[in-house]
């Protein structure tokens, strides 16, 4: 039997996963962005993009990160991180989705992506 990386009882698929994380946060929208879904804070701020697209064939998505947190962890497991393109320089951070998944610590990236581009009465609470 296949291995399910995706976390999810009967095989959902991982843009299924983040699309639920990304939109049960505060006033979170998705739309298509560079032919790729991707959530946005008030319809504006972009927090998270799907990557299954962008110059291969893997499948991942791009996030915005806290200071430090993509150095971190590109050089802790660069088998699961990376540092995306044209994002990647302002410190956003990509993550594979077509590795073994923690989804519990993808939930933890996507609520800190989210907490750096939203707005303050926005995440009170959620941590990030």
């Amino acid at each position: 039997m296949a291995q399910d990386t995706t976390g999810i009882a009967g095989g959902s698929g991982p843009l299924d996963r983040v699309r639920a994380l990304c939109l049960a946060l505060p006033e979170t929208t998705e739309r298509l962005s560079h032919g790729e879904p991707t959530w946005f804070v008030r319809g504006r701020r972009t927090f998270v993009m799907y990557a299954e697209r962008h110059h291969d064939d893997r499948v991942a998505f791009w996030c915005a990160a806290p200071p430090g947190a993509q150095e971190a962890l590109v050089a802790e497991a660069p088998g699961r991180f990376f540092v995306p393109p044209y994002v990647g320089h302002r410190g956003w951070l990509g993550v594979w989705l077509d590795v073994p998944v923690d989804w519990a610590e993808i939930t933890e990236i996507i609520t800190d992506a989210y907490c750096v581009v939203a707005p303050k009465r926005l995440t009170a609470g959620l941590g990030g």
